[in-house]
């Protein structure tokens, strides 16, 4: 399996809640390595143009309000596997179906309060990395 990067966020909803700490341990503890990490509060654009994949569906206001209503904590994952390991290691969507032991399981409260956000695919790795961080910050 080859080594590749993802991007993760720590959302809103898990910083309020002072989670941070707890998310980075667990990310640690799947030995992760985390290339490049900074905090930041995304303005009502910024996140429009995140999610602009999701600009149709009719959670897409609801999103954008939420992502811009505090801190998150955005981060670049390496490891082998990386997108398809930091999916399994948040867990599923919604909290209720998520598997035992995974963040959003553990630490989530509803779909939209699941703590954590990830790249499903190459692509959006590609684009969603480097929606936050600059190629100098990824050496």
């Amino acid at each position: 399996m080859a080594v590749e990067r993802t991007l993760a966020i720590i959302k809103p909803d898990a910083v309020k809640r002072g989670l941070t700490g707890d998310i980075l341990s667990r990310i640690h503890a799947a030995k992760f390595q985390i290339v490049a990490i900074k905090s930041v509060q995304l303005s009502r654009t910024e996140a429009e143009g995140f999610y602009a994949v999701h600009r149709e569906r009719p959670f897409f206001g609801e999103l954008v309000e939420f992502m811009s209503s505090g801190k998150s904590v955005p981060m670049v994952l390496e490891a082998e596997g990386a997108i398809a390991k930091w999916r399994e290691t948040m867990g599923a969507t919604d909290p209720a179906k998520a598997a035992s032991g995974t963040i959003r399981k553990e630490l989530g409260t509803s779909i939209q309060f699941n703590c954590t956000h990830g790249s499903d695919a190459p692509q959006t790795a590609a684009f969603e990395i480097s929606y936050f961080f600059a190629g100098s910050e990824l050496s």
